[in-house]
């Protein structure tokens, strides 16, 4: 038996605007602790070796962050702070219950498009 793979992986946005841009960042100075304490949590609770906790850049959703993305799954949770990423990783994570009330508006994050499709709709 081989080294099995992650159940799940968990990408956290590491994005940080410089000061004065417009757009708001996922990584402040009120933030900036967030995925050690989403990796610490994970050894604490003895699950590290399942879920894979990986610093991201930029998702594109900004305006909810501080944000992370759970696959399988393509869940992404937005405004984190800790005590969040403590309830979706005992519910969502251990539990198999997303924490929908965390979870981006569908207007944000709607279902995915294909290459295929997206490359149809540009007319390639």
């Amino acid at each position: 038996m081989g080294l099995p793979q992650p159940a799940f992986y968990i990408f956290k946005c590491e994005q940080s605007s410089p000061p004065g841009m417009p757009k708001p960042s996922c990584v402040s100075p009120q933030t900036q602790d967030l995925f050690q304490h989403l990796a610490q949590t994970l050894m604490q609770k003895g699950i590290i070796g399942t879920v894979q906790p990986i610093r991201s850049a930029c998702m594109n959703r900004c305006n909810v962050g501080p944000v992370m993305l759970v696959e399988p799954g393509h869940v992404m949770y937005t405004q984190l702070d800790k005590a969040k990423i403590d309830r979706i990783i005992e519910e969502h994570i251990i539990g198999g219950n997303i924490v929908e009330e965390y979870v981006i508006d569908s207007e944000l994050w709607d279902d995915a498009i294909s290459p295929a499709d997206m490359a149809a709709q540009m007319g390639r």
